[in-house]
């Protein structure tokens, strides 16, 4: 239960502050002044309301002294002079009295909302090959991801990890079982859609001696060799129905039975199952049991694509960059500017998968110090066809080249600004970004940020 510090010195304030907050549920201890909030340990609450004019030293003295514990700040001058100035001093929020009511409490929710997610720090995962490495990646859909690995974890129960392919479920799968109560124990991992479907249940669950033709010994299941540790199942929506039928009775009763025999052994296994595809629809196709849907559906962990990861592409590309340059040893490359942006920019279909292919490809073929967008062989994906190919276009792109290798002369930055100042009256928005090889959206950003405005002569007429 989240505990709450209210520091206000008005005591009718102060109470019914309290009360509201103790009825939804928060933990609460009261001040009268900023002293009297440093005698209570104000680094051990996780949120400090605190009015701005208190006696002694102001409410936004707490900041320094109960970092980084978040501080709202609340006050009655209303001003954006006041506002603004114990934001700058490191508030997280302030609030005007006289306050609403569910506004206070929607407030309190997203701050320590946010602050339980920052709480969360990427998992260290060891991978199949024995090397310790950490999940990548702090934009706000992993924090929500990382924390729901740590709340899951040890609570032992069935976890359905949904995402596209390449998003990286069977990390997920992975940190999940080492912060487990079972990381001593093994963790099996099978692909469902690589296994045949005539093989998937001798596969899964074993077979004896003679069971069928060619089973010329007995078989232990995949299922029986994760007994006391974890079994993942990756691509759990291809699994046939005969297969869900029996891993139904796995999760219900614990009990397994390999294909020819009559006995019935018990079986202790934590699963958790992954899938690009939506199950629930399945179910309604036929194409996969809703009894198991439900039974896997205990706890669900969503991996965002990449595409929408864009703080994160940069960050684990250079991590994987330095992967790719040791395992062909090329030290020293690195990707120039107008690579960078094209990582950003790009749409990633097949996810980190694809990323890494990328930067693979740009190891072996870069020829200089620099990985340039031809190397990476993104163009023929990204629909930039519609770019004409004429001569203006090559020699925006070669300009560009040559602006990134003369750093020191012209900065990537200069050039485009002299390009969209010298061209901007002849052509469109259009026109330009594509002669620029970027997206409309990232030339209004890039205006933006070099302060170009976009002049209204370079409209043309109908």
């Amino acid at each position: 239960m989240p505990r709450i510090l209210i520091v206000e010195d008005e005591a009718i304030i102060r109470s019914a502050l309290k009360r509201l907050l103790e009825r939804h549920d928060y933990t609460v201890s009261e001040a009268g002044s900023a002293e009297e909030a440093c005698q209570l340990e104000p680094k051990g609450f996780d949120l400090i309301i605190s009015d701005l004019r208190l006696p002694g030293e102001p409410g936004t003295s707490l900041i320094a002294a109960a970092a980084p514990v978040p501080v709202l700040i609340m006050t009655s001058y209303a001003s954006m002079r006041s506002a603004v100035e114990a934001l700058k001093q490191g508030a997280v929020d302030y609030v005007a009295k006289p306050f609403d009511h569910a506004e206070l409490l929607e407030t309190v929710e997203r701050i320590l909302h946010k602050q339980s997610m920052q709480q969360s720090p990427p998992p260290d995962i060891t991978d199949a090959g024995g090397s310790r490495q950490t999940m990548i990646g702090n934009c706000e859909a992993m924090q929500l991801v990382y924390t729901r690995i740590r709340k899951t974890a040890p609570a032992d129960v069935t976890v359905l990890i949904l995402g596209e392919s390449g998003t990286g479920k069977e990390l997920v799968a992975r940190a999940i079982h080492q912060q487990s109560k079972r990381a001593k124990a093994p963790l099996i991992s099978v692909n469902c859609a690589a296994i045949p479907e005539t093989l998937i249940e001798s596969e899964l669950f074993g077979h004896e001696k003679g069971a069928f033709t060619g089973a010329s010994a007995a078989r232990t299941g995949l299922v029986e060799a994760a007994d006391g540790g974890t079994l993942f199942l990756d691509e759990i929506g291809e699994l046939p129905l005969d297969a869900q039928a029996r891993l139904l009775r796995v999760l219900q009763e614990g009990e397994i039975r390999k294909i020819g025999s009559v006995e019935t052994r018990h079986v202790n296994v934590r699963l958790i199952a992954a899938t690009h595809r939506d199950l629930r629809a399945l179910s309604k196709t036929g194409e996969f049991r809703l009894d198991l849907y439900y039974r896997l559906n205990v706890m669900q962990i969503e991996l965002p694509p990449l595409r929408e990861r864009e703080d994160d592409v940069l960050e684990i590309a250079d991590i994987l960059l330095d992967k790719a340059c040791k395992r062909h040893e090329r030290t020293g490359l690195r990707l120039s500017r107008a690579a960078r942006q094209d990582l950003r920019d790009y749409p990633w279909p097949g996810n980190v998968r694809e990323l890494e292919n990328a930067l693979e490809r740009g190891v072996i073929l870069a020829e200089g110090h620099l990985i340039h967008p031809d190397d990476l062989g993104l163009a023929p994906i990204t629909a930039r066809s519609h770019a004409p190919t004429n001569n203006n276009s090559v020699a925006a792109v070669s300009t560009d080249k040559i602006a990134e290798e003369n750093e020191d002369d012209l900065s990537l930055e200069d050039y485009f600004q002299h390009f969209v100042l010298e061209h901007q009256d002849q052509m469109s928005e259009t026109e330009l970004a594509q002669k620029l090889g970027i997206s409309r959206k990232n030339l209004w950003e890039r205006r933006q940020r070099l302060g170009i405005p976009r002049k209204k002569t370079a409209r043309r007429p109908d």
